[in-house]
């Protein structure tokens, strides 16, 4: 990039001013990571100041059972597969009631879209599990999987809604996107929800109250023209209604390891290569600089490291999720060294060891407890890596 657009954009981006597609396009195209991502600090601690959130959350995938065969995924599976599984709720309650001395906050629940289970089972888990944890917020079901309930229940996504957010739900999930643009989702999408039935899912949710987050899935078979319009997308639908909270850059993974039935289901990988760190921050730095009208970015710490999350930080991101447990969808496609679990302490030291000071929050991003930030003393010694 040379030295007149750079000073072109850095002006743009300090009086405030939107930025274009082929803005973002120039933006992706640099090789200057530092000076991308100093301008995408810029931006969100105009935003967000020092502040890091993050929430005490527990990730739940009650079936894995899926009409859907999409080309990255790895965590479907058919029915009668011998790790095919669909939970009772009763077991659902269970597990989500396990971390309940640790002040959960928050429970994200996405499943496969089942071929048989009844429509009444998802108002059903929802009532339960906030009758069994009544001060947690449930955070449940993709766009995509609010489209299927259309399907088996004959009734209208609006009406599917009103029923679901009766029975306690508080926010979709944002997942489903991927990307939007068809040109690459033709060949990495298997089910019947595009673009079009996305943002109308969650336009209908946001004029009901819902806010809801939005997601990108990249590092697969896209180029940075699509992440571009993808965020753009979404940017448009952010002005028309003001309900995305938050937006979340995921990286697609590989199958690392053998499956436990020796089949590996990502059909990308033998043509792909997983986004490098430097793609991850340069990703989140661009989508910081173009979503100018959404307060919050996520790194997801499952999908890129601990470390990479924590250079995030410093490349457009000020959330870093939760405490998780057990995320299936990932996990079953890899081998990729992310734990499980961070606990509230864990996530304390990784924000305070990047240089931030943590903020808890619940779903609806109130602050719930500001902590203390780096101690100045500890940071001027070498420590020790902990992860």
């Amino acid at each position: 990039m040379d030295a007149g657009l750079k000073r072109e954009l850095e002006q743009k981006v300090r009086d405030g001013e939107r930025l274009s597609r082929e803005d973002g396009i120039a933006l992706y195209e640099s090789d200057d990571l530092a000076w991308l991502g100093g301008l995408a600090h810029e931006v969100r601690t105009r935003k967000n100041g020092d502040v890091v959130h993050f929430n005490v959350n527990r990730h739940l995938n009650m079936t894995n059972v899926c009409t859907a065969s999409c080309a990255y995924c790895s965590f479907q599976r058919k029915p009668g597969e011998k790790d095919a599984y669909t939970m009772r709720i009763e077991e659902a309650v269970r597990l989500a009631k396990a971390m309940e001395n640790e002040n959960l906050t928050e429970l994200h629940i996405v499943n496969g879209l089942h071929p048989n289970l009844p429509w009444r089972y998802y108002p059903r888990s929802l009532s339960e599990l906030k009758k069994a944890l009544p001060n947690v917020s449930l955070k449940a079901f993709t766009a995509t999987e609010i489209h299927h309930f259309e399907t088996i229940s004959g009734m209208s996504a609006s009406d599917i809604l009103d029923e679901l957010i009766e029975a306690g739900l508080e926010s979709l999930t944002g997942g489903g996107a991927e990307i939007f643009d068809w040109e690459v989702r033709q060949h990495i999408v298997d089910h019947r929800t595009h673009w079009e039935d996305w943002s109308r899912i969650h336009r209908l949710a946001h004029e009901k109250g819902l806010k809801t987050p939005s997601t990108m899935l990249y590092g697969h078979i896209e180029e940075p023209r699509h992440r571009v319009d993808h965020v753009l997308r979404l940017r448009e639908l952010q002005d028309e209604t003001g309900g995305f909270q938050v937006f979340i850059p995921l990286r697609y993974q590989h199958d690392f390891v053998d499956m436990q039935d020796g089949k590996v289901r990502n059909r990308l990988q033998a043509r792909t290569t997983m986004a490098t760190g430097a793609e991850a921050l340069k990703t989140f730095a661009v989508s910081r600089l173009l979503f100018d009208n959404v307060p919050h970015v996520k790194v997801f710490w499952v999908m890129h490291g601990v470390q990479t999350a924590q250079l995030a930080l410093q490349h457009g991101a000020d959330d870093m999720d939760g405490s998780v447990v057990e995320y299936k969808i990932t996990h079953d496609a890899d081998n990729y060294g992310t734990p499980n679990k961070l606990g509230r302490e864990d996530l304390l030291e990784l924000i305070r060891d990047a240089g931030f000071r943590p903020v808890e929050r619940n779903t609806r991003y109130e602050i719930i407890r500001e902590y203390p930030g780096p101690d100045a003393d500890r940071r001027e010694t070498p420590q020790s890596m902990r992860f």
